[in-house]
């Protein structure tokens, strides 16, 4: 009873010693071995009731006391839940060093299809189709207006498309440098559609040619000549 395991760990709780006029008691690796000890307990339960007094009153036989099997039974089965509480208690590192922190990963654009049919919102509070914008360069400033890149991305953009930025609330905002056109995303649709969460200082981007396919999405807005070629594309 209470003997430690491989890894010099005891049990929780210590449990007391047995009398000693119980003798040994052994406990079974599986349960299952004391089947037949609680079938003969039944069954001197079952005659006990049937028969109380014995046959016609007579004394009956003395029988094997129950309380001993019993306690032993539950014995057996306080050693089998300590041993698992012992194998799945949580352990001290053997290093004593401090444990290991494993940082939470950074947030990445997740798979994208075509881009969603979304009604984005002007400076008059007026819905715009967002399709009807195609093929476009969309930069998300909501973390970040950064004017200096955005205006590089509009200063390469080919005429034919168009350069958004899209801010969330119902408030567009004013363009952050020429050949820009401002809208909001009142419901975060975009942020959703991404699965892309804003990073302060930072400005994410999708690149959508006339057909609604994301061509490339820029978790952070970075040189043009990251993504110069897919910009330059969006026009063919």
């Amino acid at each position: 009873m209470g003997m430690p395991d491989a890894e010099g760990h005891g049990p929780p709780d210590g449990l007391p010693d047995l009398p000693p006029e119980w003798g040994r008691v052994v406990v079974p690796d599986d349960p299952s071995a004391l089947a037949e000890e609680a079938r003969q307990i039944r069954r001197e339960l079952r005659r006990e009731r049937r028969n109380p007094g014995g046959r016609h009153g007579a004394p009956r036989p003395p029988v094997r006391p129950l309380r001993l099997p019993l306690v032993a039974l539950l014995i057996s089965v306080l050693v089998t839940l300590s041993g698992l509480a012992a194998v799945t208690w949580p352990r001290s590192t053997r290093s004593g060093g401090s444990p290991t922190v494993v940082p939470f990963p950074s947030a990445t654009p997740g798979p994208v299809g075509p881009v969603p049919a979304l009604d984005l919102v002007d400076a008059g509070n007026s819905p715009v189709p967002l399709r009807g914008l195609l093929p476009a360069m969309i930069i998300l400033v909501d973390a970040c207006a950064c004017p200096q890149q955005v205006g590089t991305a509009a200063a390469t953009a080919p005429r034919d498309v168009t350069v958004i930025t899209v801010t969330e609330g119902r408030s567009a905002g004013a363009a952050p440098a020429p050949g820009v056109r401002p809208l909001a995303d009142p419901a975060g649709g975009l942020r959703a559609y991404l699965h892309l969460a804003p990073h302060p200082g930072t400005a994410a981007a999708l690149l959508v040619d006339r057909d609604g396919t994301v061509v490339r999405v820029l978790p952070e807005l970075g040189p043009v000549e990251d993504y110069r070629a897919d910009l330059v594309g969006l026009a063919g």
